[in-house]
């Protein structure tokens, strides 16, 4: 029996041999047409969207980059603390412990302690450099250096550097200066001096050259009794300037007397003659002031504060001298006599930075141009009329709460007119007075609710109505402390600039306001670390 045959195989190649290659049919599938697929795009028609996407991520990078501290801050202000951490203790690693320009370790932890005054790391490096300090001065005494030995010293004791520690290193100090100091020869030119009469006019003079001696050798006898007699002589001085009516002088004088030595016996008579002269010219001026004779009342005042700068007594006297200025101003603008109201109002501006004082000049201003646009002969009729119009006119401005805006249309111009065409109308008086208790409650609504510049319009509306008024003052102070408040804030968010404005607008409002001096200077070395 015979093998199978493969016919198809068999058939195939004698197929292929006889006709040629039998392509496969698809039968029914022939007659559909599918689509082509989609072509992709060619190297060269994907180039310039890939060169765009590169452009981009490159931009994206530089900038991140060159606004990457910004940006750091504006994120995260607190990691402007921590870099100005950072820094200051690469400058205390350097041994620059304090510079001028903001670089030195000092300086940059207190600026970061002002930003982040709640953590403890900035004083903890504070205490390094006090530490630091101390160590530079024993070395600088080592070296003859005494010059940088006072300076590393002053600067360990401005930061609280241990008490007894400061107080050795001094002594250290004193003994190996007056070592090369020659004292016998300072002992002879002090007394010299003395019986010339030259007690305190000069570096020569005996009381700077005892002193000289003294803080090289604080017992040295002929040093304590040279100064002891010297000390005497001025006070005589002293006392013949009380004599001759002289108070400032005197002052001058004595106050030297207690530099040298506060426990000099002759100086407690001395003072209390010069209390007496102070306490003469105090009353004299309060009285000058009183009977409304402002120029000596003023005059008396500065007297005081050429004594005692920080006489509040005398401070508040010339404030009270340069408001009574205004007011008499405002008095006499009120009568049309202008000349007069300008010349108070000079004077106002010499004694007072108060923007009171920009305030008045701008009323005084309005009252005049009023005037001027109303004719010299104007019938009472026509007045009378004029006066009713403007004072309805306040009352439609008023009841849309514009109080100082528009300029010329807000509520308070309308009434100045009304003031300059008829100050003592007693239609025009009530309509001040009806004002008042409004302008009052819109500073209080603004001022609750945060909004700090429309609470400062409110106000100096309300100054402008009534500028004697004693509460103005204590508000001012409120508003300039809500300033400071929200500055504080913003500062520890790290918006310097924010900062800066708010002291601005503080001092402006009040320049005494509690707490300003002090975040005045948080924002200065927050500041100047920032540059």
């Amino acid at each position: 029996m015979s093998a199978p045959r493969d016919d198809r195989t068999q058939s195939h190649a004698g197929d292929g041999a006889s006709r040629g290659r039998t392509e496969p049919r698809l039968g029914w599938l022939e007659g559909v047409r599918f689509r082509d697929p989609a072509r992709k795009p060619g190297r060269a028609e994907k180039f310039p969207m890939a060169v765009w996407a590169l452009a981009a991520a490159v931009l994206l990078v530089l900038a991140t980059f060159l606004f990457r501290q910004p940006l750091a801050d504006w994120l995260w202000p607190e990691t402007r603390a921590q870099t100005l951490r950072e820094q200051a203790a690469q400058a205390l690693a350097a041994g620059r412990l304090s510079a001028e320009d903001g670089s030195g370790a000092r300086e940059l932890y207190e600026a970061a302690l002002a930003l982040d005054p709640d953590r403890n790391e900035a004083r903890e490096g504070l205490m390094q450099v006090a530490a630091a300090a101390l160590r530079q001065t024993r070395a600088a005494i080592a070296d003859h250096r005494y010059a940088d030995a006072h300076d590393a010293l002053k600067l360990a004791r401005a930061l609280s550097a241990p008490r007894a520690e400061t107080d050795a290193a001094a002594a250290l100090l004193r003994r190996q200066e007056a070592e090369h100091a020659g004292i016998d020869g300072l002992l002879a030119r002090a007394a010299a001096a003395r019986s010339q009469g030259h007690l305190d006019d000069g570096p020569d003079a005996a009381l700077p050259l005892y002193q000289r001696i003294l803080a090289l050798q604080p017992s040295r006898t002929e040093a304590l009794e040279g100064r002891e007699d010297a000390l005497a002589d001025l006070l005589q001085r002293a006392n013949a300037a009380l004599d001759g009516g002289k108070p400032e002088e005197a002052a001058a004088l004595i106050a030297r007397a207690r530099e040298y030595d506060p426990g000099h016996v002759d100086l407690p008579a001395a003072q209390a003659r010069l209390a007496r002269a102070i306490e003469s010219v105090r009353q004299r001026a309060d009285r000058d002031l009183r009977n409304g004779k402002i120029d000596a009342a003023l005059t008396g005042y500065r007297e005081l504060l050429r004594i005692d700068a920080a006489d509040a007594a005398a401070q508040a006297g010339v404030e009270r001298s340069g408001h009574a200025y205004l007011e008499r101003a405002e008095r006499r603008a009120a009568d049309f006599r202008f000349a007069e109201a300008e010349k108070d109002l000079r004077a106002a501006r010499d004694a007072l930075s108060d923007p009171a004082v920009r305030d008045a000049a701008r009323r005084i201003d309005r009252a005049r141009k009023a005037h001027s646009r109303t004719a010299p002969a104007m019938p009472a009729a026509e007045r009378g009329r004029r006066v009713r119009a403007l004072l309805a006119e306040t009352d439609r401005a008023a009841a849309r709460g514009d109080w100082l805006t528009p300029p010329g249309d807000s509520a308070y111009d309308k009434l100045r007119a009304a003031q300059a065409l008829a100050p003592a109308d007693p239609a025009v008086r009530r309509a001040a007075a009806r004002a008042l208790p409004e302008v009052r409650r819109c500073y209080e609504d603004e001022l609750r609710g945060n909004r700090l510049r429309r609470a400062q319009a409110c106000l100096e509306a309300w100054q402008q109505l009534q500028p004697s008024d004693r509460a103005v003052r204590g508000a001012r102070t409120r508003l300039a402390q809500r300033w400071l408040a929200v500055g504080n804030e913003r500062l520890g968010a790290g918006e310097i600039a924010f900062a800066e404005a708010a002291v601005v607008e503080a001092r402006a409002l009040d320049a005494h306001a509690p707490g300003l001096d002090e975040f005045a200077e948080r924002v200065k070395t927050a500041a100047n670390a920032d540059r």
